[in-house]
């Protein structure tokens, strides 16, 4: 593991186009590799975990050819998929696990997929409950921990209404794919708004979907998917910690471009703005279905942030975020109250836990909670030596720390920011005076 050291900044400026994003880039992925003819993807993730979703669809049949974030593929078919030689492997990635699981459920050969140490830790009963219920013969292992097995299921899959019991857009995906292979109709109903990504890209692949009051469904399963050719948009969880980081100082001139401003990622913009940050989106457009801007970024003109609440919708929408800002709370007036947030207990670290291991060790106080936490503000961050246990956003978030602290920031195991964001450290290096 890499250590990676940060400076105190006196400002932010410049411009920064986030990696294609990773929601987007693991769904045309697996979509993709399931078409009928050739899929062109240019912006897609450079992160690490969407690569393993690129290695299992390749290891499945699929041709995967790719040149820097530039990605062709030439679909297997919906019916096309090959029994893999070895176990599939993850990686890191729990998107590419749930989400994938759906795909395997559907398949007339065998297969398993497990990933890393991290990864065997993060729960699947989520996603093994509705799949077992569309007649899928799929198995994990002790405590419903990966790796998840799947035999032929025996009198194939069949459409199923499913009603999320926890708001989530990769068990959702799970349900939908799997009904790509099901008989009849497949619907999912959320208790609140997820990402919507799958839709619009089951939409541009040909599938017929229909939304309606937090129903989503999959109509019979169609004949086959049609290829896309589209530009993904940059990661908007990418871009937060650059918005955020901008938030923290008042002169900075930051420029995002290319950034998904998909009304269900674009929360973040408006949380910002309600604490004072000067948040602008330059210009708009849409490409296959997705919106896509540039934006603007600063701290307030007087005065300080001011600290806000984020509970329920708002922290479904925010949960890759949430490390990020529990940083910028340290710089607001009231701080920041976490509720909802039982799920960052299981992501690639207890990220509640590592994000008050780390804030206590530069001097701050932090309140952990079951589902959340409370951060008081404004508080001065002091020189330390943080850990980002493994964890992509607690590394790239404690980076943030970094620009405000009153000495330099080491950050252990900073290498793993790789895994959603490899360019993240050089392109701070570039924008911070």
């Amino acid at each position: 593991m890499s250590t990676q050291v940060i400076r105190p900044a006196c400002n932010l400026s410049g411009a920064v186009r986030p990696p294609g994003d990773k929601s987007i880039s693991h769904r045309y992925g697996m979509l993709g590799a399931l078409a009928s003819g050739r899929s062109h993807l240019a912006n897609y993730s450079t992160g690490a975990d969407c690569a393993s979703t690129l290695a299992c669809m390749a290891a499945l049949g699929a041709k995967i050819e790719r040149r820097d974030d530039v990605v062709e593929i030439e679909g297997a078919g919906l019916r096309g998929l090959r029994p893999p030689a070895a176990p599939l492997d993850a990686g890191n990635s729990g998107s590419t696990i749930r989400m994938l699981a759906g795909i395997l459920a559907g398949q007339p050969f065998a297969s398993e997929i497990g990933g890393d140490a991290s990864l065997s830790r993060r729960p699947m009963r989520r996603v093994v409950e509705p799949l077992q219920q569309m007649g899928a013969a799929i198995a994990a292992a002790e405590g419903g921990l990966p790796p998840l097995r799947f035999a032929p299921a025996p009198s194939g899959l069949s459409g199923i209404e499913y009603r999320l019991p926890v708001a989530s857009a990769q068990v959702k995906t799970a349900v939908l794919f799997a009904g790509l292979f099901a008989r009849g109709a497949t619907a999912v109903i959320e208790p609140q708004p997820t990402r919507d990504h799958t839709e619009i890209a089951l939409r541009q692949c040909g599938a017929r979907i229909s939304v309606q009051r937090g129903r989503v469904e999959l109509a019979a399963a169609p004949g086959e998917l049609r290829p896309v050719d589209l530009t993904i948009p940059g990661d908007p969880s990418s871009a937060a910690f650059f918005l955020c980081a901008a938030a923290m100082f008042p002169e900075a001139t930051l420029v995002i471009q290319g950034v998904s401003v998909n009304p269900r990622r674009a929360v973040l913009l408006d949380v910002l703005r309600r604490m004072g940050a000067r948040i602008g989106i330059v210009e708009i457009a849409e490409t296959a279905g997705e919106l896509v801007g540039t934006l603007s970024a600063a701290g307030p003109a007087r005065g300080r942030l001011q600290g806000t609440s984020i509970a329920g919708a708002e922290t479904v929408a925010l949960i890759d975020e949430i490390p990020v800002l529990a940083v910028l709370a340290t710089a607001c007036e009231g701080g920041l109250h976490v509720a909802d947030a039982a799920e960052l207990r299981v992501k690639e670290s207890d990220r509640i836990a590592a994000i008050a291991e780390n804030l206590r060790r530069m001097g701050a106080r932090c309140e952990e909670r079951p589902d959340g936490l409370i951060v008081p503000g404004p508080q001065q961050l002091h020189a330390a030596a943080v850990d980002s246990r493994g964890d992509h956003r607690i590394a790239m978030a404690f980076a943030i720390a970094g620009l405000v602290a009153d000495g330099p920031v080491e950050i252990a195991g900073a290498d793993c920011a790789a895994i959603s964001y490899p360019e993240f450290y050089s392109t701070l290096a570039r924008i911070t005076d």
